[in-house]
Parts: structure tokens; C-alpha cells; sequence
């Protein structure tokens, strides 16, 4: 199911939804959106480095420098 179609069914449930349940989904579905925005990048580990230093010299053109 493709994001677009997710989003079409959740909406059309959400127009469905009986008055007095809207007060229990907003804080949910606050919670979520919320979370959605807020990944946790954690540092690579030494073997991650290691991978990524390896796989650059083998095929330098894979990567893109993160400076702008």
C-alpha cells in the first residue's frame, strides 16, 4: 500500500469517526507526527567506520560529501 493510499484511508476514517472519540485520537496522533520528525542519528561505531572507509576506497564515486 503505497503512502498516498495509506494516508487517503486514514483520512477517510478519520472523517467517520464518532464526535466524541476525536478527543482520544488528537493526542495520539500528535504523539506520532511528533515522532515522525524527530529521528535519533546515533555516531557510527568504529566497525561502521571501518565498513564505510573500506567501501569508499573501493568505489569513491558511491559517496557524497555532507558539506555544502
Amino acid at each position: 500500500m503505497t503512502a498516498a493510499v495509506s494516508r487517503k484511508k486514514i483520512h477517510s476514517m478519520i472523517d467517520t469517526l464518532p464526535e466524541h472519540t476525536l478527543p482520544v485520537i488528537i493526542p495520539l496522533l500528535n504523539y506520532l507526527s511528533n515522532d515522525y520528525w524527530k529521528p535519533v542519528i546515533e555516531p557510527a561505531s568504529p566497525e561502521e567506520i571501518e565498513m564505510i572507509d573500506e567501501r569508499m576506497k573501493e568505489d569513491p564515486s558511491c559517496f557524497s560529501p555532507l558539506d555544502f
